[in-house]
């Protein structure tokens, strides 16, 4: 009888901390989707007013590759300096025909004007 109680105890003990830990994990989830904070939608409106680490997202080409990871964006409203880290650009091939939509950040300069710091771009035609 006592070890059948001992037993007993040591499931409920057992159940209880996979309880506990099963709800920490939930709690640390985290969404990592598109965020509600993109408030720009369009090159123009970045440019007419620049805000340092705005979110972005937005649908244009790549007109053309100004540097190493530096491309000429335009979204039809205006052009726009981004810069796109090789990990990040899409595979295949890319042409100034191709749209992409791109989502990162706004990075703003004393001594330049204003650049997207591109985080994801995804081609939506070729």
């Amino acid at each position: 009888m006592i070890h059948t109680q001992s037993s007993r105890i040591t499931w409920v003990f057992i159940c209880t901390v996979l309880s506990v830990l099963s709800a920490a994990g939930s709690a640390q989830a985290q969404y990592v989707g598109p965020s509600a904070t993109i408030s720009a939608s369009t090159v123009a409106q970045i440019l007419k007013s620049p805000v340092e680490d705005q979110k972005v997202l937005l649908r244009g080409k790549l007109t053309q590759k100004i540097s190493h990871e530096k491309y000429l964006f335009s979204d039809g409203t205006a052009s726009i300096r981004v810069e796109i880290d090789s990990d990040d650009f899409p595979l295949g091939i890319v042409t100034e025909n191709t749209v992409v939509d791109i989502a990162g950040k706004v990075e703003k300069s004393l001594m330049a004007s204003p650049e997207i710091d591109v985080k994801r771009v995804v081609v939506v035609t070729r």
